[in-house]
């Protein structure tokens, strides 16, 4: 079940006093289309990463700065999982009310079972600032990467800060 899609996530963020800043677009799939689109502050985008272990009993939401790559085997090296690979869209469907295009750490906001871990890359948090979708690819949000941290945290997620 989907509880927060994009207007109860920019409600969510009025309700706790977080400052934001509110970039309307037209639907972006990849780091590359949210670039060609013109969205604010290209230098503070992400990029997310919806992983599961091998035996489907870990799952995690990985943020990092959209220009950097790491390898699957280096996640998980990091986060000291077993072997990860990509999660299924349905899983990303039914565990956090996303499709592909629209992934955001705010989706674990919608996961009722609280399953997901997010993962941040340190240099979000250097960075100060990021842009993550509130749950809708047609629309992005700047803020404060620590109060998307303690936005998530204060909601009963998980959330680990991991240099990848």
């Amino acid at each position: 079940m989907r509880a927060f899609g994009k207007a109860e996530t920019i409600a969510l963020l009025d309700q706790g006093g977080i400052a934001y800043e509110l970039y309307e677009h037209e639907a972006v799939f990849t780091v590359e289309q949210a670039h060609a689109a013109g969205i604010p502050h290209p230098e503070l985008g992400a990029k997310n990463l919806f992983l599961r272990d091998d035996k489907h009993r870990a799952y995690y939401l990985v943020c990092l700065p959209d220009k950097k790559s790491v390898s699957l085997r280096e996640v998980q090296e990091r986060l000291g999982s077993r072997r990860l690979s990509f999660a299924s869209e349905k899983d990303l469907g039914e565990m956090l009310g996303l499709v592909p295009g629209s992934v955001t750490p705010l989706g674990v906001l919608n996961d009722a079972e609280r399953r997901v871990e997010v993962v941040i890359d340190r240099e979000l948090v250097d960075a100060g600032r990021v842009t993550v979708h509130p749950c809708d690819n047609t629309a992005t949000v700047l803020l404060a990467t620590t109060d998307l941290i303690a936005l998530l945290r204060g909601r009963g997620r998980t959330v680990r800060v991991v240099d990848l």
